[in-house]
């Protein structure tokens, strides 16, 4: 069959594409950018803007799938649930009928119902009930908390599970039932082999047993081979007030409906994953292949940003204590000794205290694109400091409380940065 794939660059795209050409079907992309997989035709699309039922009719010309796996967890600039989540779907769905598409496969989630209070949950119920009126064959897929080895959330919950204590937001348990991507993939593709059933029916997919949220952090670590998850309770007021915060922080995991969904829950019976796999879907304790490697990119998810504030803070606070606090007579002395002309002095004082809060700054606020360079600066300028400090003034290096040698594991901490965060080269 020819199967168009909306989202086929994303998360669950990335993993369904492959899987579909396995079973020797032909797989055409629509989105903004190509697949990496050369055997994937391309459609050029952007669910953002392309809203309307002839946007797609053309595109759909010979199709006899179509999955939709396009879906965003929060809106930003130009993406909205609106558009993502309800118009363009609904206009895609529209375009099928008329183009004779014989099924259409809608990843949608588990609580978009008639319960469902949040806008993401309703923005993706109003393109599910939209299709379950139209007359075509019509799967919806409403999976739980889909977890993947490079999955974005599944990579959060791992380093909040390597953490040394996990927050949980309010009374509420909170219980999910997580399932593996592997299986999603599996059971979306079982789907296109059924024959009768229903002309419409959602599609609950979910893990083998529901479990608190905590207890699901408590899974995970456990599969990273590390030791009991120590959990901090939070009142129910502190996590509101959390939420509230999150949600005007770019990027925030926490807002008031992220804790809402998760306070609601997010389960179902595993029988319609069962049916469609023909076994029990995969526990959380069997999530982790590779739990050494996964257990150190966890926790380097918190040990770094930790580090980077460290090092912003030694910055910030040396930049404040040369410039207000220590003796400005005392500092010239140690400046003119170093070989500053006197009458250089004060511009090198204050020069050189606006550069380190300058670096503090940028070390908090820089995206890593450009951070190595502010590494490296960092690197040559400690390193200057050092050498000159040294000769111009031994007493430095010989101080019993380290004034010098303690710059080595501040290199070290700065390189240790610069090189985790290199961009990867291209191979030719």
């Amino acid at each position: 069959m020819l199967i168009l794939l909306t989202g086929a660059t994303g998360f669950l795209g990335s993993h369904l594409a492959p899987l579909l050409l396995a079973q020797g079907h032909r797989v055409l992309s629509a989105g903004r950018r190509r697949c990496a997989d050369s055997r994937i035709g391309f459609v050029q699309a952007d669910f953002a803007h392309d809203s309307e039922k002839t946007d797609w009719v053309a595109r759909l010309s010979g199709v006899d799938v179509v999955i939709n796996t396009v879906g965003i967890i929060r809106e930003t600039p130009g993406q909205t649930f609106a558009a993502l989540h309800t118009e363009t779907p609904k206009a895609l769905f529209a375009a099928a009928v008329e183009a004779g598409v014989k099924l259409v496969i809608q990843v949608s989630a588990l609580g978009a119902d008639e319960a469902a209070v949040t806008a993401y949950h309703r923005s993706k119920k109003a393109a599910d009930d939209f299709l379950a009126t139209l007359p075509l064959r019509s799967r919806i897929v409403q999976p739980s908390l889909i977890y993947g080895p490079e999955g974005a959330s599944s990579k959060m919950f791992r380093t909040l599970a390597t953490m040394p204590f996990a927050l949980q937001f309010g009374a509420s348990p909170q219980p999910v039932q997580p399932v593996h991507i592997d299986d999603v993939c599996q059971a979306i593709v079982a789907l296109l082999g059924e024959k009768g059933g229903p002309r419409s029916e959602r599609v609950a997919l979910v893990g083998p047993a529901p479990l608190p949220f905590i207890g699901y952090l408590g899974a995970l670590r456990r599969g990273l081979g590390l030791g009991r998850l120590r959990v901090l309770r939070l009142p129910s007021f502190v996590a509101r007030l959390a939420a509230r915060l999150g949600s005007v922080i770019p990027g925030s995991p926490l807002t008031p409906d992220a804790l809402q969904m998760l306070d609601r829950g997010n389960t179902a019976d595993p029988a319609q994953t069962v049916r469609l796999l023909g076994r029990a879907p995969r526990p959380v304790e069997k999530f982790i292949d590779r739990p050494q490697a996964a257990r150190l990119d966890a926790q380097l998810g918190w040990l770094l940003p930790l580090l980077r504030v460290a090092i912003a803070i030694v910055w910030l606070w040396t930049a404040y204590v040369s410039a207000f606090v220590w003796p400005v007579e005392d500092s010239y002395r140690l400046l003119e000794r170093s070989g500053i002309p006197s009458v250089l002095t004060p511009l090198m004082l204050y020069g050189a205290s606006a550069l380190d809060l300058l670096f503090g700054i940028g070390t908090l606020a820089l995206p890593r694109r450009w951070r190595h360079w502010l590494w490296l600066a960092q690197v040559g300028l400690i390193g200057f400091y050092t050498v000159v400090i040294a000769v111009r003034l031994p007493e430095f290096l010989w101080h019993p409380y380290g004034p010098l040698s303690k710059n080595l594991p501040m290199l070290a901490a700065i390189w240790l940065l610069y090189e985790l965060e290199k961009q990867p080269t291209k191979e030719n």
